[in-house]
């Protein structure tokens, strides 16, 4: 990974305001996605604060969900911006959405130990792409996740979900 180069986020949704990863969610997560130094994976780090404790010492399992669902759709993302030959950020914008998010707690997430989220794309049918995340808590992988994201146009579906403005 390469620190010093932005993160997804910040180059291709500055304007995000989705509260696990929108760089403009004025108290969201801000999580920040990397190409890894293999070129396949997209990893990402958090550290998650007591507010997202589940059980006593233990990370709320919904946290995790919302870190593997922003993770995984920006690695699709990613991977359609890589496809077309094209820089993140660039016109038009490509956005994807969950199509399915299928978790698997395999071992307790400790707090107070950093969380590294490592995401690939395992395969790409039209606008549906499969991503499979692993979440490890140091040297230990506490969750995978095998979902699905659809490419999709934002103004459409925001007229689907209200209606014509």
């Amino acid at each position: 990974m390469n620190p010093q180069a932005l993160p997804l986020q910040d180059l291709a949704a500055p304007d995000g305001t989705c509260y696990g990863c929108g760089t403009a969610h004025p108290s969201g997560l801000h999580l920040k996605s990397h190409w890894a130094d293999d070129g396949i994976h997209l990893v990402c780090r958090h550290s998650p604060d007591s507010t997202f404790t589940g059980w006593p010492g233990l990370v709320y399992g919904g946290l995790l969900a919302m870190l593997v669902d922003c993770h995984s759709n920006w690695a699709a993302m990613a991977h359609h911006y890589r496809a077309e030959g094209r820089e993140p950020g660039s016109l038009p914008r490509i956005d994807c959405v969950t199509g399915h998010l299928g978790l698997s707690y395999l071992k307790p997430t400790p707090m107070g130990v950093e969380l590294l989220l490592k995401a690939r794309v395992e395969g790409e049918v039209g606008r549906k792409t499969r991503v499979i995340c692993e979440v490890w808590a140091g040297d230990v992988l506490t969750v995978t996740a095998d979902s699905v994201f659809v490419r999709v146009d934002t103004e459409r579906l925001k007229q689907q979900a209200h209606g014509p403005t």
